[in-house]
Protein backbone atom coordinates (compact mmCIF):
# COMPACT_ATOMS: atom_id res chain seq x y z
CA UNK A 1 0.00 0.00 0.00
CA UNK A 2 1.22 3.58 -0.88
CA UNK A 3 0.04 7.01 -0.11
CA UNK A 4 -1.28 7.22 -3.57
CA UNK A 5 -2.45 4.28 -4.38
CA UNK A 6 -5.19 4.24 -6.99
CA UNK A 7 -4.34 7.84 -7.75
CA UNK A 8 -4.34 8.94 -11.47
CA UNK A 9 -1.30 11.40 -11.89
CA UNK A 10 0.09 14.21 -14.58
CA UNK A 11 3.79 14.76 -14.76
CA UNK A 12 4.81 17.24 -17.07
CA UNK A 13 8.34 16.91 -18.63
CA UNK A 14 8.51 13.49 -16.93
CA UNK A 15 10.81 12.12 -19.67
CA UNK A 16 14.05 12.99 -18.01
CA UNK A 17 15.59 14.58 -14.47
CA UNK A 18 13.47 15.78 -11.88
CA UNK A 19 10.82 14.83 -14.16
CA UNK A 20 11.52 11.16 -14.40
CA UNK A 21 12.23 10.83 -10.89
CA UNK A 22 8.85 12.14 -9.58
CA UNK A 23 7.06 9.31 -11.98
CA UNK A 24 9.06 6.81 -10.72
CA UNK A 25 8.07 7.59 -7.19
CA UNK A 26 4.68 8.44 -7.21
CA UNK A 27 4.38 4.81 -9.52
CA UNK A 28 6.13 3.36 -6.23
CA UNK A 29 3.32 4.91 -4.48
CA UNK A 30 0.76 3.18 -6.45
CA UNK A 31 -0.46 5.83 -8.27
CA UNK A 32 -1.33 5.49 -11.74
CA UNK A 33 1.03 7.72 -13.97
CA UNK A 34 0.66 9.75 -17.20
CA UNK A 35 4.12 10.39 -18.30
CA UNK A 36 4.23 13.45 -20.56
CA UNK A 37 7.22 14.86 -22.41
CA UNK A 38 7.93 16.25 -25.77
CA UNK A 39 11.23 15.34 -25.70
CA UNK A 40 12.64 18.69 -26.42
CA UNK A 41 16.54 19.81 -26.05
CA UNK A 42 16.85 22.18 -23.04
CA UNK A 43 16.65 25.30 -25.39
CA UNK A 44 12.85 23.78 -25.80
CA UNK A 45 13.86 22.33 -29.58
CA UNK A 46 13.09 19.30 -31.81
CA UNK A 47 11.04 16.35 -30.63
CA UNK A 48 11.98 12.62 -28.95
CA UNK A 49 9.49 10.53 -27.68
CA UNK A 50 12.03 8.01 -25.95
CA UNK A 51 12.67 9.53 -23.00
CA UNK A 52 9.17 9.31 -21.65
CA UNK A 53 8.74 5.72 -23.14
CA UNK A 54 11.63 4.36 -21.29
CA UNK A 55 10.04 6.27 -18.14
CA UNK A 56 6.62 4.06 -18.83
CA UNK A 57 8.08 0.66 -19.27
CA UNK A 58 10.46 0.87 -16.25
CA UNK A 59 6.86 1.74 -14.25
CA UNK A 60 5.49 -1.23 -16.32
CA UNK A 61 8.01 -3.54 -15.41
CA UNK A 62 7.98 -2.76 -11.80
CA UNK A 63 4.24 -3.51 -11.95
CA UNK A 64 2.94 -0.21 -11.91
CA UNK A 65 0.67 1.23 -14.62
CA UNK A 66 1.62 4.34 -16.93
CA UNK A 67 1.46 5.66 -20.18
CA UNK A 68 2.72 8.23 -21.98
CA UNK A 69 1.82 11.73 -23.81
CA UNK A 70 3.51 13.88 -26.46
CA UNK A 71 1.42 17.15 -26.31
CA UNK A 72 2.81 20.71 -25.71
CA UNK A 73 1.39 21.29 -22.70
CA UNK A 74 1.91 25.47 -23.21
CA UNK A 75 -0.17 24.78 -26.21
CA UNK A 76 -4.21 25.30 -25.16
CA UNK A 77 -5.44 22.34 -27.17
CA UNK A 78 -2.65 20.20 -26.12
CA UNK A 79 -2.79 20.37 -22.79
CA UNK A 80 -6.33 19.40 -23.01
CA UNK A 81 -5.54 16.51 -24.37
CA UNK A 82 -3.54 15.30 -22.11
CA UNK A 83 -6.14 15.76 -19.45
CA UNK A 84 -8.47 14.32 -21.02
CA UNK A 85 -6.00 11.28 -21.77
CA UNK A 86 -5.66 10.90 -18.47
CA UNK A 87 -9.36 10.83 -17.78
CA UNK A 88 -10.17 8.23 -20.63
CA UNK A 89 -7.34 5.66 -19.81
CA UNK A 90 -8.11 6.02 -16.04
CA UNK A 91 -10.96 6.70 -15.23
CA UNK A 92 -10.71 10.28 -13.65
CA UNK A 93 -7.56 12.85 -12.20
CA UNK A 94 -6.16 13.95 -9.18
CA UNK A 95 -2.33 15.35 -8.97
CA UNK A 96 -1.01 17.36 -11.59
CA UNK A 97 2.63 18.05 -11.19
CA UNK A 98 3.91 20.73 -13.88
CA UNK A 99 7.43 20.08 -13.69
CA UNK A 100 8.31 21.06 -17.56
CA UNK A 101 10.81 23.79 -18.74
CA UNK A 102 13.43 25.40 -21.06
CA UNK A 103 16.37 27.87 -20.85
CA UNK A 104 17.66 30.42 -22.71
CA UNK A 105 20.39 31.54 -20.56
CA UNK A 106 21.73 35.48 -21.51
CA UNK A 107 22.42 38.48 -19.56
CA UNK A 108 20.02 40.63 -20.20
CA UNK A 109 21.64 43.41 -21.84
CA UNK A 110 21.78 40.79 -24.44
CA UNK A 111 18.69 39.02 -24.01
CA UNK A 112 15.99 38.84 -27.21
CA UNK A 113 12.36 39.02 -27.10
CA UNK A 114 12.12 35.78 -28.51
CA UNK A 115 14.22 34.36 -25.41
CA UNK A 116 11.78 36.21 -23.54
CA UNK A 117 9.16 34.56 -25.03
CA UNK A 118 9.90 31.21 -25.41
CA UNK A 119 10.80 30.96 -21.60
CA UNK A 120 7.41 32.19 -20.58
CA UNK A 121 5.54 30.06 -22.69
CA UNK A 122 6.55 26.92 -21.37
CA UNK A 123 6.81 27.95 -17.87
CA UNK A 124 4.15 30.25 -17.45
CA UNK A 125 2.22 29.17 -19.97
CA UNK A 126 2.77 25.38 -19.90
CA UNK A 127 1.80 26.07 -16.00
CA UNK A 128 -1.67 27.19 -16.22
CA UNK A 129 -2.69 25.46 -19.54
CA UNK A 130 -2.90 21.47 -17.82
CA UNK A 131 -4.16 23.00 -14.51
CA UNK A 132 -6.85 25.00 -15.90
CA UNK A 133 -8.11 22.01 -17.91
CA UNK A 134 -7.67 19.93 -15.04
CA UNK A 135 -9.84 22.35 -12.52
CA UNK A 136 -12.68 22.15 -15.34
CA UNK A 137 -12.75 18.68 -14.46
CA UNK A 138 -12.34 19.51 -10.90
CA UNK A 139 -15.00 21.72 -10.83
CA UNK A 140 -17.36 19.43 -12.56
CA UNK A 141 -16.85 16.48 -10.46
CA UNK A 142 -17.74 18.48 -7.28
CA UNK A 143 -20.73 19.90 -9.20
CA UNK A 144 -22.03 16.32 -9.03
CA UNK A 145 -20.92 15.43 -5.98
CA UNK A 146 -17.80 13.64 -6.31
CA UNK A 147 -15.34 16.25 -4.74
CA UNK A 148 -11.69 14.88 -5.51
CA UNK A 149 -8.44 15.02 -3.40
CA UNK A 150 -7.36 17.17 -6.12
CA UNK A 151 -3.85 18.28 -5.62
CA UNK A 152 -1.57 20.42 -7.36
CA UNK A 153 2.14 20.67 -7.34
CA UNK A 154 4.46 23.81 -9.61
CA UNK A 155 7.55 24.18 -9.51
CA UNK A 156 9.28 27.13 -9.04
CA UNK A 157 13.30 27.48 -8.36
CA UNK A 158 15.46 29.35 -6.08
CA UNK A 159 15.95 31.79 -8.92
CA UNK A 160 12.42 32.92 -9.09
CA UNK A 161 12.67 33.29 -5.37
CA UNK A 162 15.83 34.95 -5.20
CA UNK A 163 17.17 35.83 -8.75
CA UNK A 164 20.01 34.51 -10.81
CA UNK A 165 22.51 36.38 -12.97
CA UNK A 166 22.06 36.01 -16.74
CA UNK A 167 18.06 34.16 -16.18
CA UNK A 168 16.07 36.98 -15.74
CA UNK A 169 13.90 35.65 -18.04
CA UNK A 170 13.95 32.39 -16.05
CA UNK A 171 13.58 34.13 -12.83
CA UNK A 172 10.70 35.95 -13.85
CA UNK A 173 8.80 33.07 -15.11
CA UNK A 174 9.59 31.11 -12.12
CA UNK A 175 8.54 34.04 -9.52
CA UNK A 176 5.36 34.29 -11.18
CA UNK A 177 4.71 30.46 -10.80
CA UNK A 178 4.82 30.68 -7.26
CA UNK A 179 2.54 33.31 -6.83
CA UNK A 180 0.24 31.77 -9.91
CA UNK A 181 0.59 28.71 -7.07
CA UNK A 182 -0.53 30.78 -4.06
CA UNK A 183 -3.32 32.37 -5.65
CA UNK A 184 -4.87 29.43 -6.94
CA UNK A 185 -4.74 27.73 -4.37
CA UNK A 186 -6.66 30.63 -1.93
CA UNK A 187 -9.48 30.56 -4.89
CA UNK A 188 -9.93 26.71 -5.42
CA UNK A 189 -9.95 25.37 -1.93
CA UNK A 190 -13.65 25.56 -1.77
CA UNK A 191 -13.45 22.82 -4.13
CA UNK A 192 -10.99 20.57 -2.93
CA UNK A 193 -7.89 21.55 -4.95
CA UNK A 194 -4.78 22.08 -3.10
CA UNK A 195 -1.89 23.83 -4.66
CA UNK A 196 1.53 23.82 -3.60
CA UNK A 197 5.07 24.78 -5.48
CA UNK A 198 8.61 23.90 -4.69
CA UNK A 199 11.74 24.96 -5.51
CA UNK A 200 14.02 22.31 -6.22
CA UNK A 201 17.93 21.87 -6.25
CA UNK A 202 19.02 18.86 -7.95
CA UNK A 203 21.05 17.83 -10.82
CA UNK A 204 19.05 18.10 -14.21
CA UNK A 205 20.32 19.09 -17.66
CA UNK A 206 19.67 23.27 -17.00
CA UNK A 207 21.83 22.74 -13.72
CA UNK A 208 24.39 20.08 -14.85
CA UNK A 209 25.24 23.26 -17.12
CA UNK A 210 24.77 26.29 -15.09
CA UNK A 211 26.68 24.48 -12.26
CA UNK A 212 29.51 21.89 -13.09
CA UNK A 213 30.99 21.75 -10.11
CA UNK A 214 28.26 21.80 -7.38
CA UNK A 215 25.88 19.11 -9.16
CA UNK A 216 29.11 16.94 -9.50
CA UNK A 217 28.26 13.50 -8.37
CA UNK A 218 30.48 12.74 -4.96
CA UNK A 219 32.97 9.51 -4.92
CA UNK A 220 31.03 8.33 -1.99
CA UNK A 221 28.30 9.16 0.91
CA UNK A 222 25.33 10.65 0.00
CA UNK A 223 24.71 12.00 -3.25
CA UNK A 224 22.81 15.48 -2.15
CA UNK A 225 22.00 16.60 -5.66
CA UNK A 226 20.64 13.45 -7.07
CA UNK A 227 16.63 14.43 -8.11
CA UNK A 228 15.43 11.59 -6.98
CA UNK A 229 15.95 13.31 -3.11
CA UNK A 230 13.46 15.92 -4.23
CA UNK A 231 10.42 13.34 -5.33
CA UNK A 232 9.18 12.39 -1.64
CA UNK A 233 8.17 15.95 -0.99
CA UNK A 234 6.72 16.07 -4.40
CA UNK A 235 4.98 12.67 -4.13
CA UNK A 236 3.87 13.37 -0.22
CA UNK A 237 2.19 17.20 -1.54
CA UNK A 238 0.85 15.37 -4.37
CA UNK A 239 -1.47 12.64 -1.98
CA UNK A 240 -4.46 12.86 -0.34
CA UNK A 241 -2.37 13.23 3.17
CA UNK A 242 -0.70 16.31 2.16
CA UNK A 243 -2.33 18.91 4.46
CA UNK A 244 -1.30 22.59 3.31
CA UNK A 245 -2.36 24.64 0.92
CA UNK A 246 -0.54 27.73 -0.99
CA UNK A 247 3.32 27.35 0.47
CA UNK A 248 6.41 27.17 -1.25
CA UNK A 249 9.25 24.39 -0.50
CA UNK A 250 12.51 24.54 -1.09
CA UNK A 251 14.52 21.61 -1.19
CA UNK A 252 17.68 20.02 -1.66
CA UNK A 253 19.12 16.65 -0.79
CA UNK A 254 17.59 15.82 2.57
CA UNK A 255 16.16 19.40 3.06
CA UNK A 256 13.33 20.67 2.81
CA UNK A 257 12.41 24.61 3.69
CA UNK A 258 9.33 26.76 3.89
CA UNK A 259 9.88 29.88 2.00
CA UNK A 260 9.09 33.17 3.85
CA UNK A 261 7.69 34.54 0.29
CA UNK A 262 7.39 38.64 -0.34
CA UNK A 263 6.12 39.92 4.10
CA UNK A 264 5.17 43.29 4.96
CA UNK A 265 8.36 44.16 6.58
CA UNK A 266 9.84 47.70 8.14
CA UNK A 267 7.37 50.68 7.82
CA UNK A 268 7.15 54.16 9.11
CA UNK A 269 4.23 56.27 8.21
CA UNK A 270 4.11 60.10 8.32
CA UNK A 271 -0.04 60.39 8.03
CA UNK A 272 0.67 62.97 5.24
CA UNK A 273 2.14 63.55 1.61
CA UNK A 274 5.72 63.32 1.29
CA UNK A 275 8.11 65.45 0.27
CA UNK A 276 10.47 64.15 -2.29
CA UNK A 277 13.43 65.34 -0.54
CA UNK A 278 12.50 63.58 2.85
CA UNK A 279 12.32 60.40 1.70
CA UNK A 280 15.82 59.45 1.41
CA UNK A 281 16.13 59.47 5.58
CA UNK A 282 13.38 57.55 5.65
CA UNK A 283 14.39 54.57 3.32
CA UNK A 284 17.22 54.38 4.90
CA UNK A 285 16.18 53.96 8.41
CA UNK A 286 13.64 51.06 6.46
CA UNK A 287 16.53 48.81 4.82
CA UNK A 288 18.54 49.27 7.94
CA UNK A 289 15.76 47.75 10.03
CA UNK A 290 15.27 45.46 7.43
CA UNK A 291 16.75 41.50 7.10
CA UNK A 292 19.28 41.67 4.25
CA UNK A 293 17.73 40.01 1.31
CA UNK A 294 18.73 36.67 0.02
CA UNK A 295 21.67 37.17 -2.21
CA UNK A 296 20.82 36.87 -5.90
CA UNK A 297 22.42 33.51 -7.39
CA UNK A 298 26.01 33.67 -9.15
CA UNK A 299 26.43 37.47 -7.38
Amino acid sequence: MGICDGKVVIITGAGRGLGREHALAFAAEGAKVVVNDVGATLQGEGADASPAQEVVDTIRAAGGEAITNADDISDWDGAGRLVQQAIDTFGGLDTVVTNAGIVRDRMFVNMTVDEWDAVMKVHLRGTFCPVRHAVDYWRAESKAGRQRDARVVTTSSGAGLHGSIAQTNYSAAKAGIATFTINIAAELGRIGVMANSIAPSARSRMTEEAFPEMMAKPESGFDAMDPANISPLVVWLGSPACSVSGRVFECAGGLISLADGWQVGAEFDKGAKWDPAEIGAVVDDLVAAAPAPFPVHGT
